[in-house]
């Protein structure tokens, strides 16, 4: 009951924006379904009329269908950057091959006897296509349509990742912040809008006579309403800042930054794995990414100085179970030695050498530690792990993470083994209360604000002290999970708000006051 309340309460506060997100993931699924109909139709036609061709562009289709969605979304990116286009190019070509076999499938289907009548009475091709195929045929197209907007409706999630919006927003936001309320607020507006939609177009495909014609002349209006309404909306700012879902949730994320510096800027949402491509790209003019970021110098970034101290400085340490440290206490003991052994600069340049050299994580961390005195290698083992080192899907993380497991495998007998990239917070964390990992490297903000959620005389008591903050989720944390916090790694983990070097250097930008007023300027007439 008190998950169900929470749900009602969420949804109650946050209803506008449901709404508009269901608006959203309507617009990419019907304009992509469209696409794949104007495009699917008439080329299944052309196959029924040459079935030499129909094994191959089917099995071209097919091919599509089972790139997987991020990585269709990924490759799409470099080709027509972040927002919409992307995600609606996606869908149109998973939606293509259900409408394509099925458009081939009926027309060919239709009863030979049926169309030589038709001919016998004098009828041309087209008149037997259009009187006679596509008529017999339009059931089984219009189940495949069907199949189609299934489909693209689960897809349209996805589109959250690159700024498209859709109903995936809430739900990777709650991926990222551990808050099972937001994921349920944007899985069962989903799972809803694929039945409803199944159902409609379920009672549209039986009463094709009747229902066909007003349910594309309304699929027309929604359209062209929905293309229009943008360019009606005037943007309250030049500024474009690139977030992640984590930040825009955060008690010291956008929010109170905006706050703090009058910030007014239209918002960006985006994976934190294509920020900066996305910054690089000019489809934003800021990013808020961490200090350590090795993109910062791939891409030749500035890092803004946060002259009113809003961002407070976190500590980065091994989060483990306590269990795990009574079984093998040898554990913390090597794990502590890293303590103070990293400073931002440090994490920074291993980080690009992941990002910029695109050297395995692996390697440098054995590097790290070689240039530390050490000589680590991974040993092989036919028997399994004792410990299970986890990570983020970020480079630092699994940089950290092969760090870990070095230092274990070496510094003792223990046999040991890495599951890195586990996503966001909620999954890292989740596995590892779980048993399915024993350590991970984690940040004591992210354990303050997105895991423990203290209300606001916490918060102020803390004072963004870094070594309160540390205190308290370590105490927290082992008396509510039977986790514990290791030593602190020694660099400092903060949120940044980041610009192009040209932009700075062009504009003398030093400061994120700076930045706002170069925004907030008028131009001149």
């Amino acid at each position: 009951m008190t998950e169900l309340s929470s749900i009602l309460e969420f949804t109650s506060a946050n209803y506008l924006q449901i709404l508009r997100q269901i608006h959203e993931h309507l617009f990419l699924t019907f304009l992509s379904l469209s696409m794949s109909i104007i495009v699917a139709i008439p080329a299944g036609i052309y196959l029924s009329r040459h079935e030499r061709l129909t094994t191959p562009v089917m099995g071209f289709a097919g091919v599509l269908q089972t790139i997987p969605s991020l990585a269709m979304l990924g490759l799409l990116l470099p080709l027509v950057g972040i927002g919409v286009w992307p995600a609606i190019l996606a869908l149109f070509l998973y939606a293509l091959l259900p409408i394509l076999r099925n458009t081939c499938t009926g027309i060919t289907g239709v009863d030979a006897t049926v169309k030589e009548a038709a001919y016998g009475m004098g009828m041309n091709s087209n008149q037997v296509l259009m009187q006679i195929e596509l008529p017999l045929a339009m059931p089984v197209i219009f189940s495949g349509i069907r199949t189609a907007m299934v489909i693209n409706v689960g897809i349209a999630t996805l589109g959250a990742f690159i700024a498209a919006g859709g109903l995936g927003t809430f739900i990777f936001r709650g991926l990222s912040l551990n808050n099972t309320t937001m994921i349920v607020a944007g899985a069962i507006p989903a799972a809803g809008l694929a039945l409803l939609l199944d159902f409609l177009l379920g009672l549209v495909s039986r009463n094709l006579k009747f229902l066909l014609k007003p349910f594309i002349a309304l699929l027309l209006l929604y359209l062209i309403v929905s293309a229009l309404l943008p360019l009606l909306k005037e943007s309250n700012s030049l500024l474009r800042i690139g977030v992640t879902a984590e930040f825009i949730e955060r008690k010291d994320g956008f929010k109170p930054l905006s706050k703090e510096y009058n910030l007014k800027a239209r918002v960006v949402e985006l994976d934190h794995g294509i920020i900066y491509k996305a910054l690089h790209n000019h489809d934003v003019d800021a990013v808020i990414g961490y200090s350590t970021d090795g993109e910062i110098a791939t891409y030749n970034l500035k890092t803004l100085q946060d002259n009113r101290h809003f961002f407070p400085p976190y500590s980065v340490a091994p989060l483990a179970r306590v269990a795990t440290l009574r079984k093998f206490p040898k554990v913390r003991e090597v794990l502590n030695r890293l303590a103070d052994s990293m400073d931002t600069e440090t994490m920074a340049a291993l980080n690009a050498l992941v990002d910029q050299q695109k050297q395995s994580p692996l390697s440098v961390a054995r590097q790290y530690l070689k240039n530390r005195g050490y000589s680590y290698l991974r040993k092989k083992s036919n028997q399994g792990p004792d410990i299970i080192i986890g990570s983020k899907k970020f480079a630092e993380s699994i940089i950290l993470a092969e760090i870990f497991a070095l230092v274990i495998e070496n510094e003792t007998n223990l046999k040991v083994e890495t599951r890195n990239g586990l996503g966001g917070t909620r999954i890292a964390f989740e596995a590892l209360k779980r048993g399915d990992i024993d350590v991970y490297p984690e940040y004591t903000g992210t354990g303050l604000l997105a895991i423990l959620k203290p209300d606001p005389k916490v918060l102020q008591k803390l004072k963004k002290n870094k070594a309160a903050t540390f205190n308290y989720v370590k105490k927290r944390f082992k008396e509510e999970f039977g986790l514990t916090w290791l030593n602190p790694l020694g660099f400092e983990n903060t949120y940044a708000l980041i610009i192009s070097e040209k932009l700075a250097r062009n504009n003398d930008l030093e400061t994120i006051e700076d930045l706002i007023k170069h925004f907030n300027r008028k131009p001149e007439k």
